[in-house]
């Protein structure tokens, strides 16, 4: 990541790049009559309700997560590596993953562990994090001591009680910090990682006018976060100030970025699953290394774009009655796309359909698919190098999965959208929809459209011309119909 101030600072925290080769699976059966397997995903996993939540506050850290295994068919050798194309490909395919798996898998597919390290090197890892993180922390803590405590007006009484209870634990904690490491050898390594610590963000200036008003925001947002999930109840109401904690760490080390609504929703979704102080920053970090020009007006704007884009393609008239009048009104779908439909499917699926879309499956092999295409359009040339070749459009890789998910409701409900008239009856319409969509059959639906637009780019590129010079193996058709096998 980068941690900005007045200088950057690269840490090698996070995952390598993909590697490795997709392994395909059975030839593609007819698409009217295939029973996609995304649609039967989730009948044998438990579901979250079904896993026990303990009403706690979270650990600073996880350190068991480090020599954790992976139990997913090939997917850790015995060092403790993991095969990212792997992973990737089985959360797709299996529709997640089982609830008990999900913490130490959340901490691979999202980055804070490399799947290239080992278990060892996860272990010492995870102290240069913990380290650093605590660092960080206190650095704007001690410049704005005022800013450590959320302030509130005594009408929340049980966010009341959590604070101060919160501030005992914070007290205890720092009290047995120096005691809990025994061995010398850990000591002076633990000793020398915070030094490191200090003088890396010793560099890193804030302004303190704009962090102040970014934890002005975070502490509107953060007391509503998710009142009603088991994790934030009783004692647990004591997680809300550690998602603060993080917020505030994150905005005071990523100026450019800073807090914007949505992200308390997007964090706490990490702590839930992750229940740990540490490894919920580093991860948070790790997708907002990605996906933090959501929260830009530009990044906004170009969702919307692509999604209008490929509404247009699929069903030109309700285009038309969102987007010819007023560009704006696909915005509704905006928090669909920031949060991942967090609210509109029931808690459990909505972090399925989270890791899911966070998989990139669909992404990654659609990439491979171009570069098959591009790889027969090449070999065209050189056997037609005396004829003109008017080069054929590819399949747009911009139209990642959640645009097919976002296309699928847009399409579900089309006689509802084409009856809303003004920005007011689709709020409400949006509204309707929080907790009621089936997470299964919108994959599914999700699953063919993007199917069925690939085919017709595919029939796009390959004109009759094309089909009389093509190649035996028909590499780019062979992986279009192995897609979703």
């Amino acid at each position: 990541m980068e941690c900005t101030g007045s200088n950057t600072v690269n840490l090698p925290l996070y995952a390598s790049p993909l590697v490795g080769e997709i392994t395909f699976g059975s030839a593609w059966e007819e698409n009217t009559d295939r029973v996609s397997c995304i649609s039967q995903i989730g009948k044998s996993l438990p579901t979250d309700s079904e896993m026990p939540h303990v009403s706690r506050v979270a650990p600073v850290t996880s350190p068991t997560s480090a020599s954790q295994r992976v139990n997913l068919p090939g997917v850790m050798d015995a060092e403790g590596r993991v095969d990212e194309t792997r992973l990737r490909m089985y959360i797709f395919k299996n529709g997640g993953v089982n609830p008990e798996e999900r913490g130490l898998v959340w901490r691979f597919l999202f980055g804070m562990y490399p799947c290239s390290s080992t278990t060892l090197e996860r272990t010492l890892l995870l102290e240069e994090m913990s380290v650093r993180y605590h660092v960080m922390k206190k650095k704007w803590q001690h410049l704005l001591p005022g800013a450590v405590r959320l302030c509130l007006n005594g009408t929340d009484a049980e966010l009341v009680a959590a604070v101060q209870y919160f501030e005992k634990r914070q007290e205890r904690v720092r009290e047995t910090h120096q005691y809990q490491y025994k061995s010398k050898e850990v000591k002076e390594r633990i000793s020398f990682l915070e030094l490191q610590a200090q003088v890396l963000f010793e560099r890193v200036t804030f302004d303190l006018e704009e962090l102040q008003e970014a934890i002005r925001i975070i502490d509107k947002d953060v007391p509503r976060t998710d009142r009603v999930l088991a994790y934030y109840t009783d004692e647990g109401l004591g997680n809300l100030l550690v998602l603060r904690d993080i917020l505030i760490t994150y905005a005071a080390f990523h100026p450019d970025v800073s807090y914007a609504q949505g992200m308390n929703d997007l964090c706490s979704r990490f702590l839930e699953v992750l229940d740990s102080e540490v490894d919920t920053y580093w991860s948070f970090c790790c997708y907002m290394e990605k996906f933090s020009r959501d929260f830009c007006a530009d990044g906004l704007y170009r969702k919307i774009e692509l999604e209008a884009a490929l509404l247009k393609e699929l069903d030109p008239h309700l285009h038309a009655h969102l987007v010819t009048d007023n560009t704006d009104r696909l915005t509704f779908c905006h928090r669909w796309l920031l949060l991942g439909f967090q609210r509109e499917f029931e808690h459990g699926d909505a972090l399925r359909l989270f890791e899911i879309l966070s998989c990139d499956h669909l992404e990654l092999i659609s990439q491979q698919v171009d570069r098959a295409l591009y790889q027969e359009r090449l070999a065209y040339k050189h056997r037609l190098y005396d004829e003109p070749v008017t080069e054929p459009p590819s399949v747009n890789r911009e139209f990642t999965f959640e645009l097919f998910i976002c296309a699928t409701i847009l399409l579900e409900n089309r006689d509802s959208l084409l009856s809303c008239r003004n920005e007011v009856q689709l709020l409400q319409f949006t509204n309707s929809l929080q907790g009621t969509l089936d997470l299964n059959s919108s994959l599914k639906k999700a699953e063919e459209l993007f199917y069925n637009y690939c085919k017709r780019s595919a029939k796009d590129c390959l004109s009759d011309r094309y089909q009389k010079h093509k190649s035996k193996e028909e590499p780019f058709l062979y992986l279009l119909r192995n897609l979703f096998s």
